[in-house]
């Protein structure tokens, strides 16, 4: 369904009923209304980042529900479409943080390096942000928050926002490295986003555990 380690680590939650009502209900949603991401993209964020190869968590909320803009990849949009507000402030960050000046919105190549683009709420309505929750991705995405926080090497997970910080509590082994912070949209980026240096920190721990720096 994933690949082959996610599949293995989330089997028993495949089989859960809230995961089988949950399937059925995106199913059903995808033949009568326009669902984003397309079905094939859903999980997206597992195939480039396996289980054993996660590094960072960058978690957001749920997709882009624009045309064409989500792909399964938290804050990342297909090339071709207009940059979101939100992912214009984090690479504006990454500039001055690394002086790295991104102009590709797909981040599929962070994903490839270890890099889990998380959305906690998995698919979303067209036009309508918010429209599946509590249908049940809370659920499963919590218990993937869980089961890397179990993980003996250290992480690091960055959660941007009073949403993604509420998840805090999941993460239970205190190697890890945990960095939160306000969201990088417009509304709130200017309180504290704005040279909060998460890629540098990112970076600095990962390289104080032997673990290679990613290529931001």
């Amino acid at each position: 369904m994933i690949n082959k380690k996610w599949d293995q680590v989330l089997e028993s939650e495949f089989k859960k009923d809230y995961f089988k009502k949950l399937g059925i209900f995106v199913k059903d949603e995808y033949k009568k209304k326009t669902i984003y991401p397309k079905y094939k993209d859903i999980f997206n964020c597992f195939r480039y980042t396996d289980y054993n190869e996660v590094k960072v968590v960058i978690l957001g909320q749920d997709p882009y529900h624009g045309i064409n803009e989500a792909h399964g990849l938290s804050f990342s949009v297909q090339e071709g479409v207009p940059m979101p507000p939100s992912l214009r402030n984090i690479f504006k960050e990454l500039e001055s943080d690394l002086g790295i000046k991104k102009t590709s919105t797909d981040l599929t190549p962070w994903a490839k390096q270890g890099v889990l683009l998380l959305n906690s709420i998995m698919t979303v309505v067209k036009d309508k942000p918010l429209s599946h929750k509590d249908k049940g991705w809370e659920i499963f995405t919590d218990r993937v928050i869980e089961l890397l926080g179990e993980r003996e090497d250290p992480l690091v997970f960055i959660l941007w926002g009073s949403y993604a910080r509420s998840k805090k509590s999941l993460i239970k082994n205190k190697k890890h490295l945990i960095i939160e912070n306000v969201h990088p949209s417009p509304l709130s980026a200017s309180r504290g986003f704005f040279g909060s240096k998460p890629f540098s920190k990112t970076n600095k721990f990962l390289k104080d555990n032997n673990l290679k720096e990613i290529e931001w």
